[in-house]
């Protein structure tokens, strides 16, 4: 039994969009070697291969072509969105980071301990964070870039602040899960000291403590994606 080619995935997907599932439309080409960024000829041998292997029909009159997708076609169509969908949903919806307990600067307990910040902690995620945070390197590229993506997301806003003397910048907290055991938060820093490789949590607990970990211990965070 003849295959769906991948080349010619995009040219039954415009014509389904088209409506040629179940009637002949006419088309071109031109037009449709532009639809599919593909050249004229592309296009045409397209079309020809898909006749020639029974995924669609063809009614050449002069210039015009009519094209309507066969039910093999459209089988075919199914089949390549169930595996797609299934393949998407098995995705997992979490974000692993590993890393190495690093100690930080002693600044965490100061600026977690702030009642411009532990008021909106107490009201936004439900606690006052244990003072101080704990950091972690992530000593692979790869987990450098993953953590990228939630500068751009929402998470829960602790917004910034002022005491009269200086403003304090905002901080957005991510729900995670250290080696599979401690409830924490991410926290997204609008200003911070540390480069891309160190990222900080906040725990209700003292996360050091309770998880007997200590300055160059390994450790893994998962990071709920929110769809």
């Amino acid at each position: 039994m003849t295959e769906l080619k991948i080349q010619h995935i995009l040219t039954l997907t415009h014509l389904l969009s088209k409506g040629a599932k179940h009637n002949f439309v006419t088309v071109t080409t031109a037009s449709l070697g532009k639809s599919i960024r593909k050249s004229q000829q592309a296009a045409s041998k397209h079309l020809l291969e898909l006749e020639n292997n029974q995924f669609i029909e063809r009614i050449i009159n002069g210039r015009n072509i009519s094209v309507k997708i066969t039910p093999k076609g459209f089988s075919e169509m199914v089949k390549l969105s169930t595996v797609l969908q299934k393949s998407l949903d098995s995705s997992p919806a979490h974000v692993e980071l590993k890393g190495t307990l690093v100690s930080g600067m002693g600044e965490g307990a100061y600026y977690m301990s702030l009642r411009g910040y532990t008021n909106q902690f107490k009201s936004k995620i439900g606690y006052i964070p244990f003072p101080g945070t704990l950091n972690v390197r992530l000593d692979k590229k790869m987990h450098q870039e993953a953590i990228k993506q939630f500068e751009s997301l929402d998470g829960i806003l602790i917004k910034s602040f002022s005491d009269g003397k200086r403003t304090y910048g905002w901080v957005k907290c991510f729900p995670a899960k250290l080696n599979q055991s401690i409830n924490c938060q991410l926290i997204i820093l609008e200003r911070t000291h540390h480069d891309d490789s160190i990222i900080e949590l906040i725990s209700k607990v003292c996360i050091r403590k309770s998880g007997r970990l200590k300055d160059g211990s390994k450790v893994t965070i998962k990071i709920p994606i929110q769809s």
